[in-house]
Order: C-alpha cells, then sequence, then structure tokens
C-alpha cells in the first residue's frame, strides 16, 4: 500500500447539503495512485487523531481528489472550517478499494448516506454498465444525484420518508433488479444494516458483491486495533483492519 502523508492545497470548497460538504484538494503524487473505494486521513487543527474520508473523485490528469464529508463531531467541523486556498493535512490513499473489471457488464452501485460518495468514482468507470441506487432520510439530505447522471449511469434515489424518489429502502430497489437477473456485480457503502441486507440479497442470488465498511480510526494505516471487524477468510475466523484489510470486503468475508 503505497501512501504519503503531506499538506495539500484545497481549491474548491462547497456546501452541497446541511452540515455536508465538498472539498477538492490538488495532490497529484496522490491522484496518480488513488483507486475507487480508498480513503483519506486527515488531520483537524487541535485534535491528534485523523478522520477518515472517502474518497469521492479522482482526477489524474488535473492531480486532484474529491472529498465529500459530514459534519458528525468537533472533528468534522474543524475541517469543514478550512476554505480554499487553505492547506489540509492528508495521509492518503489509504485501503484497499473495490475490484474494478470490465467483464462484469452491467453493475449496481448503493449508497446509503454519507456511504454515497465512494460510488461515484465506480460510476465514472462503469458509467451506463452502472445503475445507482441512493438511500437517504429524505430530501434535504439528497446529495450527488446530478453528479451520477453526468456519468451515464441508470439512477434510482430512495428516501425513508418518501420526500424524494421512491418511499422506501435501497433493498427494496435493489430485490427488483436482481429479480430480473442479469447483475454482474454489486457494490454497496453506508449503515450496516442496509450493507446486511444488500449482502444478503447478492447471496440469494449468487452475485458477486463487495461493500466498505464504515468504522471509526486511530491510526489509518493498520497499526492499532481501533478499527478490527470478525471476518472469515479459508473458512477460518479473524479480525481484519477495515483501515488496511479494507475498508473494502468481500461480503461473504464479514461476519455480521
Amino acid at each position: 500500500m503505497k501512501y504519503t502523508q503531506g499538506k495539500y492545497i484545497i481549491t474548491r470548497k462547497t456546501a452541497i447539503a446541511k452540515e455536508i460538504y465538498s472539498f477538492t484538494i490538488q495532490c497529484p503524487e496522490v491522484a496518480e495512485v488513488a483507486q475507487p473505494g480508498q480513503f483519506v486521513h486527515i488531520r483537524a487543527n487541535g485534535f491528534t487523531l485523523r478522520r477518515p474520508i472517502s474518497i469521492c473523485g479522482i482526477d489524474k490528469e488535473k492531480g486532484t481528489l474529491r472529498i465529500v464529508f459530514e459534519i458528525r463531531g468537533e472533528g468534522t467541523a474543524e475541517i469543514a472550517k478550512l476554505n480554499e486556498g487553505d492547506l489540509v493535512d492528508m495521509l492518503a490513499p489509504l485501503g484497499h478499494g473495490f475490484t474494478v473489471d470490465s467483464s462484469f457488464g452491467k453493475v449496481v452501485l448503493i449508497g446509503g448516506g454519507i456511504g454515497t460518495p465512494p460510488m461515484l468514482p465506480l460510476a465514472q468507470i462503469y458509467g451506463g454498465n452502472a445503475t445507482v441506487i441512493s438511500g437517504f432520510r429524505n430530501a434535504s439530505a439528497v446529495i450527488l444525484q446530478d453528479d451520477f447522471k453526468k456519468t451515464g449511469a441508470e439512477t434510482i434515489l430512495c428516501t425513508d420518508d418518501g420526500s424524494a424518489g421512491i418511499h422506501g429502502f435501497v433493498t427494496e430497489s435493489l430485490r427488483e433488479l436482481a429479480a430480473k437477473s442479469g447483475i454482474g456485480a454489486v457494490y454497496a457503502c453506508g449503515p450496516m444494516p442496509m450493507l446486511k441486507g444488500v449482502a444478503a440479497i447478492c447471496k440469494e442470488n449468487g452475485v458477486f458483491c463487495e461493500i466498505s465498511l464504515e468504522e471509526r480510526m486511530a491510526c489509518g494505516i493498520g497499526a492499532c486495533l481501533g478499527c478490527a471487524c470478525r471476518t472469515v477468510r479459508n473458512d477460518e475466523e479473524y479480525f481484519a483492519h477495515v483501515c488496511k484489510d479494507g475498508p473494502v470486503f468481500k461480503a461473504e468475508e464479514v461476519l455480521w
């Protein structure tokens, strides 16, 4: 795993929903090696531990990364205070990303809430071969739908309260698509109950599935045990590090 630590300039900052921000960061050496599904670890001023944020966009030609994050505590609130022209202290790219394979044909990309951003780089790769299912609490929390449409992917929007798109959960839309067959792979990131449901549907239908787990992290490089999760490989149970062994895992490897 090749990663670097440095201070990089923020070239664009936008607020895309309530307490959700998008940063574009100039970091050529990071963008050159970054892959969909990886994350960055950002130091917030005044805090010892870094905050993990998924990569939402990779532009190797311009040498930039895009991150989208939600304020969830004092650390992310401090990061949100940074503005265009400021430097951000970043360790990146970290973790094991998604398996990208053109032989999959049709793929389904599923994002729940702030788990939606890491699906965008995949949508940019698969384009018209992708169906993106996004789930949010309500209309005010919806993000990135125009970005997904620009990739050429089909988009399905779900909200818990029906205030935008389909009234229901992403798993209901996935089950409908799976019933039609023809899905080569499913990728998902979001809350654990959602991921568990997605994994179960894929197992029932014999569909390749990778999931990205959201966990609190301390070091970000596998040196501590702060993000351990129960997994199984070669019929043996073991504790994997989400930061180093993940955040992306094959769905059948995770012990729910």
